[in-house]
C-alpha cells in the first residue's frame, strides 16, 4: 500500500512558508564491521547527502570496519557504549549503562568505548554517546562530559538542550521498526502520523525547533519496506524545509 504524504507534506509547506529551517540527521545503531547492508546505507546516504551517524559497539568494533568508515565522507563514527551487553535484571528493560552496577564501573566502560574508538577512528570520531537500547542511568550524565563525550544521543524528544553541563542532549525522534511486533516497518500511517505531529509541535512553539530532527535505524535488521520509506522521508524532508546536519562540537 502506497504511503498517503498528504499531511506531512502540508507540514513541511507551512514550514516553508513560515521561513523556518528543519536541521535532519541520521543515526543508525549497532555497527560492528562492514556489511552488505551497511554498503546499502552508504550508498544511500551518499545519493542523499545525509550522513549517517554510525553507533558503533566499541568493544567489537573491526578494524576493516573503521578502514571503510574513515574512507567515507557520508558515514561519521560516534559511540556506542562499550558492548552493547544488558546488565538488567531480567524483568526489566535492557539497558548497559543503568544503575545496576556500581558507578565506577560503569563509567570505566565508558571510557574504555570512547578510548577505543579515539583508537581506531581517529580524528573522524565524533565524542557522541548512544547508550545501548537508548537508556542511561540519569546520574551518570554528568560524569560523561569529564571523561570526553559533548553530546549524549537517546530518543525522544529532548526535554533541555544540555543532559549536563558541557554535554549536548542530540536526540533521535523517529524509529521505523516495529521491535514489539514483527520486526518490519510500523505502519506507514502511523510513522507520518508521528512526524506530522512532531514537526507540527515545533512550528507552533510547543517542542525544541532547534534541536535536530533524528531517524534511527538499524541497517542489519531492515527490510526492503523499511529501508523504502525511510528514503522516501528523508527526501522529502531534505527537498523541503530540512537541512543535513553533523555533529560538530566545535560549532554546536
Amino acid at each position: 500500500m502506497t504511503p498517503d504524504w498528504t499531511a506531512l507534506d502540508k507540514e513541511l509547506a507551512r514550514w516553508q512558508d513560515e521561513g523556518l529551517i528543519l536541521p535532519v540527521w541520521w543515526r543508525d545503531d549497532d555497527a560492528i564491521a562492514p556489511t552488505a547492508h551497511l554498503d546499502r546505507l552508504t550508498n544511500l546516504s551518499e545519493r542523499l547527502a545525509l550522513p549517517a551517524h554510525l553507533a558503533i559497539v566499541a568493544r567489537d568494533a573491526t578494524h576493516e570496519l573503521a578502514k571503510q568508515v574513515t574512507a567515507t565522507d557520508t558515514l561519521v563514527p560516534v559511540v556506542h557504549g562499550w558492548a552493547h551487553q544488558n546488565h538488567a535484571p531480567a524483568q526489566e528493560k535492557k539497558t548497559e549503562f543503568g544503575s545496576h552496577r556500581p558507578i565506577d564501573d560503569v563509567l570505566v566502560d565508558a571510557e574504555n568505548g570512547l578510548s577505543r574508538m579515539r583508537e581506531m577512528f581517529g580524528d573522524d570520531l565524533r565524542p557522541m554517546f548512544v547508550p545501548p537500547w537508548n537508556r542511561i542511568a540519569p546520574e551518570l550524565e554528568p560524569w560523561l562530559a569529564g571523561i570526553g563525550f559533548t553530546a549524549l544521543s537517546t530518543f525522544t524528544p529532548r526535554q533541555r538542550a544540555k543532559a549536563a553541563p558541557g554535554l549536548w542532549q542530540i536526540n533521535t525522534h523517529l524509529d521505523p521498526i516495529d521491535w514489539r511486533g514483527a520486526r518490519a516497518l510500523v505502519p506507514p500511517t502511523l510513522l507520518l502520523s508521528q512526524v506530522v505531529t512532531q514537526l507540527a509541535a515545533r512550528r507552533k512553539g510547543n517542542a525544541d525547533v532547534a534541536e535536530p530532527y533524528g531517524i534511527l535505524t538499524h541497517h542489519l535488521v531492515q527490510d526492503d519496506a523499511t529501508w523504502g520509506f525511510c528514503e522516501d522521508l528523508m527526501r522529502r524532508l531534505l527537498d523541503g524545509p530540512g537541512r543535513a546536519w553533523v555533529f560538530d562540537e566545535r560549532i554546536i
